[in-house]
């Protein structure tokens, strides 16, 4: 675990995050308009997966295989490893949502790029997996918060010392 608690790759995984963050806005018309991820109730699930055009599943099985697989990746990593540089003893227990949310969100993704892929319609457990991911996501990224203000507060008594 040193490897994902490093400043260099800590930095990384921030800016990767932030930069899938905005790719997503900018495909968002490519599929329509809305992610299959924003949705979770299975009358919405299918209602949006139906309003889109074949050319709007394609690009966004595309989207789902290659941006939504680093998505959690970078994201999920960067959780877990604030957790675990900056909780001390408990960070591997402070760990645990991000690398959760990571688990959750890829199979999320599976999920979708069946469905989108047009082998089998399997979003029916999207109504308890995407509620998960986001509770997930909410609390791993509120510990990655307090992580770094752990590590803010750490520099500042540091340079006082």
């Amino acid at each position: 675990m040193n490897l994902i608690t490093r400043t260099p790759v800590l930095w990384t995984l921030f800016v990767l995050t932030v930069a899938l963050t905005l790719a997503f806005g900018a495909l968002a018309p490519m599929v329509g308009g809305q992610f299959l991820d924003m949705v979770s109730a299975p009358a919405d699930t299918r209602a949006a997966y139906e309003s889109m055009t074949a050319q709007q599943r394609t690009n966004h099985f595309w989207v789902t295989v290659l941006l939504d697989t680093a998505y959690p990746l970078s994201f999920g990593l960067f959780f877990a490893g604030m957790a675990w540089r900056f909780f001390g003893k408990w960070g591997p227990l402070a760990a645990i949502p991000g690398f959760g949310v990571l688990i959750v969100d890829l199979t999320e993704n599976t999920l979708q790029a069946i469905t989108l892929s047009g082998a089998a319609y399997v979003l029916e457990p999207k109504a308890w997996v995407s509620p998960l991911k986001m509770n997930l996501f909410y609390l791993a990224a509120l510990i990655a918060l307090i992580a770094a203000a752990v590590a803010v507060f750490r520099l500042v008594a540091k340079k006082k010392a």
